[in-house]
């Protein structure tokens, strides 16, 4: 066997002419040539070389060969560019008959994608011997044949071609017959015996020899049969068939012993001579296997299926034999019709795995088609489903390229299942179909986005550290990394806030926690900005706004603001015996650190010197009597009061009040009878007796300042002209007057007026009264019959 290296003299190597780009071949295509048999893996051809490409140029673009047969004989070495055997070529298995055998093949080639033609010649090696289609071959001759007869035998096949097929015949030396080696219609060896003397049946009836078929090999091969020659009577008439060739169409889907056609041959003789038998002449293996002929009838039937694709036409050598040993040779054409019987093939050769979705114009898949069928048969269409951001591009004869036809998006749809059709132009139609899944690879092209563009968490203040306060949440519409979010806090806008004292975040998870405990007087919320970086890259970030309420707790009692309870002198109310019932004594202030409910006060009188005599508003704070008083009634009265808030648990604060009863301002005051004297109470009388001379000194100088400036305009009375006479300025409020205001419980405005008498020098208080702006004429006119001069005025709030 011929051995071929790449250093072979022989091979044959055509150059690769000027190439161009997408789907373009060369003109007249490389052929190289191997011998049949050779091992799987040999040497073929230095392919990178004479394409003019560097070996790692081929590996690079991803350089692959194809064929149209099923099975792939050729390989491409990426690392040297050699093209090499896959597996062991058998020449007779992939060209049966036809010489020479030729394998065509395309090398693909991507970025940019580019087709080669080649074709690999594949010679024969002498490894098939000649062989006879039957042991023995009868052979009947009539007595009175002439020498120069010639008698044609059938011929042997082999399976090699060219000089290793059939060159020769043989037989066995005798004095009757040599034999000539002829030629048939289709290039074929056949036998031909040659009578050398005439034939004398008397003397011997039958002969026999061996006739060899040998071929041109290196050794040569050679096969053997048997001929019998019978001596026969004398029969001057041959069949002859009525009419040669003959022709017929038969479906190549016609059923097996399905009738073809019928051959008739003549014999002018008569009996046993004139009777015909038919028979298939030097039938090839093939023949022998697809048709039948009715010996008496020459009725010719399928005894398989046809196959258009594998052969289109058959030429039938029929033989009609008589009884007398003649024969006459006919031929029957059989033409194969086409049905569309197969359906479209789709070979598929995937080029990439997935597509980034930012990725312009891609090649995704190389696909071959092809259609065993001919004529409008093996006319094929080729398409994929609509609405896909692909298409397909024709490249190169029945070769296409799967392309997407705009950068693809992940976020939107991350697969695509792509179906290709491929329908045939036959009746009726066949269609071949094939789905691949093309999956987007993800770019990071999405930054993380907050479930909320700000959030409100709340938390109650004198709360655990590290508490869990609320958790914030990121989404990102990418995936793996680039979706993997960590979170962190932001500096502050407000550089006075510690923040990271405060609160932290959970990178990971968003979750946020509180670091220390919060106090609600002393800040009441705080916000900041919390971002969430990808791990992408480059990373995508963004931004959301965090703002914490601290919540209320009651963690704060009542504070009284009046009367003030640390004071070193306690505070003393002054109650004249000539008020009224509902009389205001005072009105106790108080405020709450607290919000909300928490800061709700109320009022109770817990404990009183005479219980029935004073009450306190439970949502004010004032004190007032409740009736009348009496000469009965003790001078001095403590009162304890209980502020409280509406929280939960509720807190509270007590307040003392002291009531001294007054007969009137202008007197001095003196000590009264004790009347069940406490002894834990002397420390007070004396602070309450300092505090009525101060007050009265007080009046004193308020009394001669007013009579200086506005003495007539306060008389409204003309009898109390010598005694002075208790109004209210009119007109702007004077400045000396003193006007407290609070944000406490106390909600409306009270005037209270101090009167003294007017034959007194002592300017001992009277009477404490209230003074509505809006009853001050009618009780200018009417509650002034006391005789008293008006000193002074005081406006609590």
């Amino acid at each position: 066997m011929e051995k071929l290296d790449r250093n072979h003299p022989n091979r044959q190597v055509i150059p690769f002419l000027l190439m161009l780009f997408w789907g373009q071949v060369l003109m007249v295509p490389p052929r190289y040539t191997i011998l049949e048999e050779t091992e799987r893996g040999s040497f073929v051809a230095h392919l990178a070389k004479d394409l003019g490409l560097r070996p790692e140029e081929l590996a690079a673009r991803s350089a692959q060969v194809v064929s149209d047969y099923d099975k792939q004989q050729l390989i491409l070495d990426p690392e040297t560019g050699d093209l090499l055997l896959r597996e062991k070529l058998d020449r007779e298995e992939l060209c049966g008959s036809v010489d020479p055998c030729v394998l065509h093949f395309q090398v693909f080639i991507e970025n940019p994608v580019q087709f080669f033609q080649g074709e690999l010649l594949i010679q024969d090696i002498n490894d098939h011997s000649p062989e006879f289609p039957d042991m023995e071959m009868l052979l009947k001759i009539r007595e009175n044949s002439q020498p120069g007869t010639q008698f044609s035998l059938k011929l042997a096949q082999d399976l090699d071609v060219g000089s290793n097929g059939i060159q020769q015949y043989r037989v066995s030396p005798n004095s009757h017959f040599h034999v000539l080696t002829r030629n048939n219609s289709k290039g074929k060896k056949y036998p031909e015996l040659v009578q050398d003397r005439a034939l004398d049946r008397e003397e011997q009836e039958e002969l026999s020899l061996t006739l060899t078929a040998v071929d041109g090999g290196s050794p040569p091969r050679s096969g053997t049969t048997m001929v019998r020659i019978l001596i026969l009577d004398i029969n001057d008439n041959a069949p002859e068939f009525v009419n040669t060739p003959y022709e017929v169409q038969v479906l190549e889907s016609s059923p097996p012993d399905s009738p073809v056609l019928t051959v008739s041959a003549r014999d002018a003789d008569a009996g046993n001579f004139g009777r015909v038998s038919y028979g298939l002449f030097q039938a090839s293996d093939e023949i022998q296997q697809t048709f039948s002929i009715n010996e008496v009838t020459g009725e010719i039937r399928l005894k398989r299926e046809l196959d258009f694709e594998k052969t289109k036409s058959y030429h039938v050598e029929i033989e009609a034999t008589d009884g007398g040993g003649l024969s006459g040779k006919g031929t029957v054409v059989i033409e194969v019709v086409d049905v569309n019987d197969n359906a479209p093939e789709l070979t598929i050769s995937s080029l990439t795995s997935s597509v980034p979705e930012n990725a312009p114009e891609t090649v995704v898949a190389l696909i071959r088609i092809r259609d065993r069928d001919s004529g409008e048969n093996g006319k094929m269409i080729c398409a994929i489903s609509d609405h896909l951001p692909f298409i397909l591009k024709p490249s190169y004869k029945n070769f296409y390229t799967l392309v997407t036809e705009s950068p693809l998006d992940r976020e939107s749809r991350a697969e695509y299942n792509i179906t290709i059709t491929v329908s045939d132009m036959g009746s009726p139609r066949l269609t071949t179909q094939h789905t691949i899944t093309v999956h987007v690879s993800d770019v990071n092209d999405n930054a993380p986005a907050f479930t909320q563009s700000s959030y409100t968490l709340s938390v109650r203040e004198n709360n655990s550290p590290a508490l869990h306060i609320g958790t914030i949440r990121a989404t990102d519409s990418d995936s793996g990394s680039n979706a993997h979010i960590t979170y962190s806090l932001l500096p502050p806008q407000d550089l006075q806030l510690d923040l990271h004292s405060l609160v932290s975040i959970n990178a990971d998870n968003g979750q946020l926690f509180a670091l220390r405990a919060l106090d609600y007087e002393v800040m009441q919320s705080f916000e900041f900005r919390v971002g969430a970086t990808d791990q992408g890259s480059p990373a995508l970030s963004s931004q959301a706004l965090v703002r914490v309420l601290v919540l209320d707790d009651n963690d704060n009692a009542p504070f009284v603001l009046y009367p003030l309870q640390n004071a070193s002198v306690p505070c003393t109310e002054l109650l004249p015996r000539a008020a009224e019932p509902g009389y205001l004594v005072t009105k106790v202030v108080a405020v709450d650190r607290d919000s909300g409910q928490n800061a709700w006060l109320s009022f109770q009188l817990l404990k009183a010197t005479e219980p029935g005599l004073f009450s306190v508003w439970a949502h004010n704070g004032e004190v007032r009597t409740t009736r009348l008083l009496s000469e009965r009634d003790a001078p001095k009265h403590r009162l304890l009061l209980l502020v409280r808030d509406n929280g939960d648990p509720q807190r509270s604060a007590s307040v003392t009040l002291h009531v001294l009863l007054v007969d009137g301002f202008s007197q001095p005051y003196l000590p009264l009878p004790e009347v069940a004297r406490d002894p834990t109470q002397d420390d007070e009388d004396v602070l309450t007796l300092y505090l009525v001379i101060a007050l009265a000194s007080v009046s004193s100088l308020f009394l001669l300042s007013v009579l200086l400036f506005v003495g007539i305009r306060l008389c409204r009375r003309a009898r109390a002209a010598p005694l002075g006479v208790c109004s209210v300025p009119e007109g702007h409020f004077p400045g000396h007057l003193v006007d407290i205001s609070g944000e406490g419980t106390l909600s409306q405005s009270y005037q209270y007026e101090v009167c003294l008498t007017g034959d007194s020098g002592t300017g001992e208080f009277k009477f404490l009264k209230p003074m509505i702006p809006s009853l001050l004429v009618q009780d200018s006119g009417t509650d002034r019959k006391d005789n008293l001069h008006c000193r002074d005025s005081f406006v609590f709030s």
